[in-house]
């Protein structure tokens, strides 16, 4: 690079994390991308839902500029057109007409960041297209995916991307730290309702504190229907602001990560919420998929359930010294490897190389990269 790089994003909420993950994956990449001197322009459109839940308003570490509908997007072309690298992010609204804009508008590098690879997929083979269109893919200089694993190799060779490459969600560490708070739970969850995720949500906590009436459970996250019946000894929380996260994880002996049921397939598709826990040194319980252990190693860094008398288990059997090693080492993991600053490298890597890859192709350099 010889200098700065102009980076505009399109992506589902910067400035609310109520019911999306998309927020804090967007906040802890773009920290770590300005902290590396890059300067960042977030466009986010403006709908009702995040406009009155937003915990982020005005960022210090980016440019957020909201836009009403396809039309006041126009407002912003010339951003779009003079960036070095433009990134559309999954489930924009509108997002098949929003990504043809950006490829007839801008300059530079465009990218597609996909935090959703293995949803997005199964819903490509329905003919549903919320975030993009089959034909899409191929245009695009790199295809960002939340899923590594042999789902890239799907990616370039079945749906014809150029680059496909695994863009891992971070972790920002400055706010995700153990706070030295006493534990309050012994195991809890954070995460907004999906169907899908249910079942193991009900399986591998719900069931547990059936079984385990002394023992105190929490679940955190919106959208969850009334009809869910719920212990007594489990606490809800209809929502949990990030700046309450690591104050959160920290009060649990244990904290619970399941995985959605297209992602479980997939393989190979940590959640954010696993590299909060992780960074705040919270002992992770979760579920099994293809390509964890190459991130938190079970009975090394993590703990991995399949069945409610695994939990149960771990609960009452685990030391606390062999429950705090394991916490321990998640945690080493996670700062190793999973930060945002980590990431935001390999994102400016990622994009100098497709940049590299446009110029012999095209004969041209594309300018900043």
């Amino acid at each position: 690079m010889t200098k700065p790089l102009d980076i505009v994003v399109l992506g589902l909420s910067l400035s609310s994390s109520w019911g999306n993950g998309h927020a804090t994956t967007w906040r802890a990449l773009l920290r770590g991308v300005a902290a590396l001197g890059h300067r960042v322009t977030f466009l986010e459109r403006d709908v009702p839902w995040y406009a009155s839940h937003r915990d982020l308003a005005q960022p210090d570490f980016c440019a957020l500029h909201l836009y009403a509908d396809l039309d006041a997007l126009r407002a912003h072309d010339a951003a779009i057109r003079d960036a070095d690298a433009v990134i559309v992010g999954s489930y924009v609204p509108d997002g098949p007409a929003v990504i043809d804009h950006v490829l007839e508008t801008a300059r530079g590098v465009v990218g597609f960041y996909d935090i959703d690879t293995p949803v997005t997929l199964a819903q490509l083979a329905r003919g549903e297209t919320p975030s993009l269109e089959t034909r899409q893919i191929p245009l695009f200089d790199v295809y960002f995916s939340f899923t590594g694993g042999p789902t890239l190799d799907l990616l370039e060779r079945t749906h014809g991307a150029r680059a496909a490459r695994a863009l891992y969600c971070s972790v920002e560490e400055e706010r995700y730290r153990p706070t030295g708070e006493a534990f309050e739970w012994d195991l809890g969850y954070l995460g907004t309702y999906a169907p899908d995720r249910q079942p193991a949500l009900e399986r591998l906590l719900i069931e547990p504190a059936r079984r385990l009436p002394d023992k105190r459970f929490v679940v955190a996250g919106p959208q969850y229907p009334e009809e869910v019946d719920w212990p007594a000894n489990v606490t809800r929380i209809p929502h949990l602001p990030p700046a309450e996260h690591a104050s959160f994880y920290s009060r649990q002996r244990f904290t619970l990560n399941v995985t959605r049921a297209d992602m479980v397939a997939a393989g190979w598709s940590p959640s954010v919420r696993l590299f909060e826990a992780g960074a705040c040194a919270t002992a992770i319980i979760g579920d099994a998929w293809e390509g964890l252990d190459t991130l938190l190693p079970d009975g090394e860094a993590m703990l991995v359930a399949r069945e409610p008398e695994d939990v149960v288990s771990i609960l009452t059997e685990l030391p606390a010294m062999r429950r705090d090693a394991i916490a321990a080492a998640g945690r080493a993991r996670v700062l190793a490897a999973h930060t945002g600053v980590a990431r935001a490298r390999e994102l400016v890597a990622m994009l100098a190389q497709a940049s590299a890859e446009r110029e012999t192709a095209s004969g041209k350099k594309v300018a900043g990269l």
